[in-house]
């Protein structure tokens, strides 16, 4: 007996020649969404660009909920509002009219290789002719300097000469690099961007990264995305980073110090980590945690202006 789908298609146009060859776009909400890309990112593209709804994940057989807690609302003597997990595909237009598939929501905890089997159906029979996908990572760099990426996939044109840090390293699996495995196996174009988010601000919205993130993503797909608000967020931002660092010595010899080993690593071009120190030794967990403790105590009020101060922004999100 075959195992029932786990993906059901939602729309009626199936057979319309206009969505086959379109690029793809993946961004599933992990534990490594550094600087909250996948809201700021969504919000960015449901808020500006048209979408339709057409196909979905059955998320209730993906996901762990104990893992990924959905969120609700208690009502000072009840609960509402609960928020189901989403994994699904949308058929998004950018700003020139141009279409794209946008697969997004929360990674599946479960049977990653039957969602996988099943996303490689969806792209061989749609002809997919790119697949991007982008992840936030938290990193021992400065915020005063531009966002660092890490390149890879199977489509040198699109990632050869642009990694800021090109490590090899043993790291935990996600189903984006999983699935960037498969399809070059099966010999179908993917590429990845993970971006370098400072680790002090990996727990706040930062837009910078979220705006790096599209821009990278853009481009691969031949795509004018929107980054207008995401931009004016990272200039207040800015603004409130370096009013702290002027006013807190300790913050701003540390953020020096990342910035010397930045610039370090820049200038030399070396395929060496920069998450090694000047003796090539990997800053521990501790070193790492007591830094990042310093700097978000200097900027307690800046971190509550990053929760309270995008209201305007969270009307429209869709986030999953």
């Amino acid at each position: 007996m075959s195992k029932e789908s786990l993906m059901t298609m939602v729309a009626n146009d199936l057979d319309d020649s206009r969505l086959q060859g379109l690029g793809m776009y993946v961004l599933l909400k992990s534990m490594s969404d550094a600087g909250q890309t996948h809201s700021q990112v969504t919000n960015e593209l449901f808020g500006r660009l048209d979408s339709k709804l057409f196909a979905t994940f059955d998320a209730d057989e993906l996901v762990a909920y104990t893992s990924q807690r959905p969120r609700l609302t208690f009502l000072g003597d009840h609960f509402a509002g609960y928020q189901a997990p989403r994994i699904e595909i949308y058929l998004m237009t950018d700003e020139m009219d141009r279409n794209f598939w946008f697969l997004t929501g929360v990674e599946p905890d479960l049977k990653w290789e039957r969602v996988i089997a099943e996303l490689l159906g969806f792209i061989e029979a749609f002809n997919v002719s790119l697949v991007v996908g982008s992840a936030s990572l938290p990193m021992p760099v400065p915020h005063t300097r531009p966002v660092g990426v890490t390149a890879h996939g199977n489509r040198k044109d699109l990632i050869e000469n642009i990694s800021t840090w090109s490590p090899t390293v043993e790291s935990p699996a996600g189903i984006t690099s999983l699935l960037e495995i498969r399809m070059t196996e099966i010999g179908r174009d993917i590429v990845g961007y993970s971006l370098h988010t400072p680790h002090y601000l990996a727990e706040s919205e930062y837009p910078a990264v979220a705006v790096a993130t599209l821009e990278y993503v853009g481009a691969a797909l031949k795509l004018a995305l929107p980054t207008d608000k995401l931009r004016e967020a990272g200039r207040l931002v800015d603004q409130q980073l370096a009013e702290q660092l002027e006013a807190n010595n300790d913050v701003r010899q540390m953020v020096d110090g990342f910035e010397e080993r930045f610039d370090a690593h820049v200038q030399e071009h070396e395929p060496r980590s920069l998450l090694l120190d000047e003796d090539k030794q990997m800053p521990d967990a501790e070193e790492l945690g007591a830094s990042a403790e310093h700097f978000l105590a200097a900027i307690e009020n800046t971190d509550d202006w990053l929760r309270n101060g995008q209201d305007d922004s969270s009307s429209g999100d869709q986030d999953q």
